[in-house]
C-alpha cells in the first residue's frame, strides 16, 4: 500500500507542475486548472487511503462539510469579489499550519529523542509562525479588499523597531522552547501572538496600491506554510506542493514588483502612496477637465481606425466587462483595429482584469501586456480608459518627486485622443492625484461604467 501511495504522490506532483505550467498562459488556463483539479482528487485519495489514516468518517464528514462551503462561495463570490476570496484562502492555509503545529507539539504518541526531537521542534516553531503570520495577514487583506479596513497604511510610530523587537523576541522564544526537557508550551503560544500581531501590522502598513504585490506575497506564505505542515506530518506531497506554491508566489511578487518599479522589501516596510508631491496634493486646482457624453465617445469609436480599451477595478466593480465585449465585436465588424492594454498590477490580484475579460469571452489574442502595447499607443486613435487609475498615471514619468515616480504605466496619454470612465474625480487606490484627466486630449465620461458603456454600445 506504501508504494502506491508514494507513486499517486508522485503523479498528483506531476499535475501540479503541470498546472502552474498551464496557469502561465490565458489560452492554457482552463487545462491547467483541470489538471490541479485532477492532481488534488488523486491526493486526497492517496492520502485518505494510506495505512496512517484512521477515523474515516470523521474524515468524510469534514469533507462533505468543506465541500459544501467551497461550492456554496465558488456559485456565489462574483468576480468582482475574487481578490477578497483568495485572501480568505491564504488565511486558512495560516490557520491550518497553526493548527497542525500544535497538534503535533500536543500529540502524546510523539516520542522524539536527541537531534529528532530538536528537528521536530524546529518544524514545528517556524510551521507556527509562518502560518499565525499569514492567518493574520490574510484576514487583513480580505478586510482592506473587502473595504471594511481603510486601504491607507497605518504607520505606527518606531514601527520599523517594532518589527524588529518581533524578530528577536521570537529568536529567543524559538531558543528557549527547542531542547526544552518538560515542553515549552508557553514559549509557543507567546510566540503565536507575536507572529499574529506581526501579521496585523505588517499588511496595515502596506498602502492601497501595494495590495496585489500583498495577494501574491501571501500566496508565497501560505505556500511554506503548507511546506511547513508536510515537515510537521512527514507528508511529502505537502511538503512539494508548499514549495511549488511558496516559490512561484515569491516569483510572482517580484515580477509585480518590477512591473512597480519597487524593491519587495520596501513593500514589506509599507508607506507607498502615503505622501503626494506638490504638485498633486490632494484639492490643489490643475486645471478644468473636459466632460463628454456616450454619444460623442460613440460618434469617436466609429470613426476610429485603432482603439485601445485599459480596463482597472472600476470596471470589475460596474460589472462592465460584458458590454465592453459587446462594444469590441461591434467595432471589429466594422473594421476597427481594437485591443487591451492589461497593467500587471491592473485590480485587486494578478491576473484579475485577465480573469474578467476572460469571463466575457474577449478573444486573447486581443489581450496584450503592458510592455506590448505602449509603443502603439501614439498611432492610436482612441483610448478608453475603464475604470483604471493609478496604472495610467502620467505622474509616473513625468513628476521625479511623486510617489509613484517610475512606476512603467500604460502611456495613454500620446494617443489622440483618450475617454476616461469615472464615477467622479477622486484618486485611485493609492491615493495619488491623476493630472491625465487635465490634458488637453483627455475627456471625462462620469458616471457609473456600466451604464456609460451601455450608452455607447447602443449609439454604436
Amino acid at each position: 500500500m506504501s508504494g502506491l501511495v508514494t507513486s499517486a504522490y508522485i503523479g498528483a506532483s506531476i499535475l501540479f507542475i503541470l498546472s502552474l505550467g498551464g496557469l502561465s498562459h490565458q489560452e492554457t488556463a482552463r487545462r491547467g486548472n483541470v489538471y490541479g483539479i485532477a492532481g488534488m482528487a488523486l491526493a486526497i485519495l492517496a492520502t485518505i487511503g494510506s495505512d496512517q489514516v484512521s477515523g474515516l468518517g470523521w474524515i468524510m464528514i469534514a469533507m462533505l462539510i468543506g465541500g459544501a462551503i467551497g461550492i456554496y462561495f465558488a456559485v456565489k463570490v462574483q468576480m468582482t469579489e475574487m481578490p477578497e476570496l483568495v485572501a480568505m484562502m491564504h488565511s486558512f492555509v495560516g490557520l491550518a499550519a497553526v493548527l497542525v503545529g500544535y497538534a503535533s507539539y500536543l500529540d502524546p504518541s510523539a516520542h522524539f529523542e536527541g537531534a529528532e526531537k530538536t528537528i521536530h521542534e524546529v518544524e514545528i516553531y517556524l510551521g507556527v509562525l509562518i502560518g499565525a503570520a499569514t492567518f493574520s495577514g490574510s484576514l487583513i487583506a480580505f478586510g482592506k479588499l473587502r473595504g471594511l479596513v481603510q486601504s491607507k497604511p497605518l504607520l505606527l510610530p518606531g514601527r520599523h523597531y517594532l518589527n524588529l523587537g518581533a524578530l528577536i523576541l521570537s529568536i529567543i522564544l524559538g531558543m528557549s522552547f527547542v531542547g526544552a526537557e518538560n515542553g515549552a508550551f508557553w514559549a509557543l503560544f507567546l510566540m503565536t501572538l507575536i507572529a499574529l500581531a506581526f501579521g496585523v501590522h505588517m499588511v496595515m502598513a502596506i498602502g492601497g496600491a501595494d495590495m496585489p504585490v500583498v495577494v501574491s506575497m501571501l500566496n508565497s506564505y501560505s505556500g511554506w506554510a503548507a511546506a511547513a505542515a508536510g515537515f510537521m506530518l512527514s507528508n511529502d506531497l505537502l511538503i512539494v506542493v508548499g514549495a511549488l506554491v511558496g516559490s512561484s508566489g515569491a516569483i510572482l511578487s517580484y515580477i509585480m514588483c518590477r512591473a512597480m518599479n519597487r524593491k519587495f522589501v520596501n513593500v514589506i516596510l509599507g508607506g507607498f502612496g502615503t505622501t503626494t508631491s506638490s504638485s498633486s496634493a490632494e484639492g490643489e486646482e490643475q486645471g478644468e477637465v473636459t466632460p463628454t457624453s456616450a454619444d460623442e465617445v460613440a460618434e469617436m469609436l466609429s470613426n476610429a481606425d485603432s482603439v485601445v480599451i485599459v480596463p482597472g477595478y472600476g470596471m470589475a466593480v460596474a460589472h462592465a466587462q460584458h458590454p465592453v465585449s459587446e462594444i469590441t465585436q461591434a467595432l471589429r465588424t466594422k473594421g476597427v483595429n481594437v485591443r487591451f492594454a492589461i497593467h500587471p498590477v491592473a485590480g485587486r490580484m494578478p491576473g484579475h482584469m485577465n480573469v474578467l475579460l476572460a469571463e466575457a469571452k474577449v478573444p486573447y489574442d486581443l489581450v496584450l501586456e503592458m510592455d506590448e502595447i505602449n509603443d502603439d499607443l501614439p498611432d492610436t486613435d482612441v483610448v478608453l480608459v475603464i475604470g483604471a487609475n493609478d496604472t495610467v498615471n502620467p505622474m509616473a514619468a513625468e513628476d521625479p518627486s511623486s510617489p509613484i515616480a517610475g512606476m512603467p504605466v500604460i502611456e495613454v496619454w500620446k494617443a489622440t485622443t483618450v475617454v476616461v470612465f469615472k464615477r467622479s474625480m477622486a484618486t485611485g487606490y493609492s491615493g495619488v492625484e491623476n493630472p491625465l484627466f487635465f490634458k488637453e486630449n483627455t475627456r471625462m465620461l462620469f458616471g457609473d461604467a456600466r451604464e456609460s458603456v451601455d450608452g455607447i454600445f447602443k449609439q454604436l
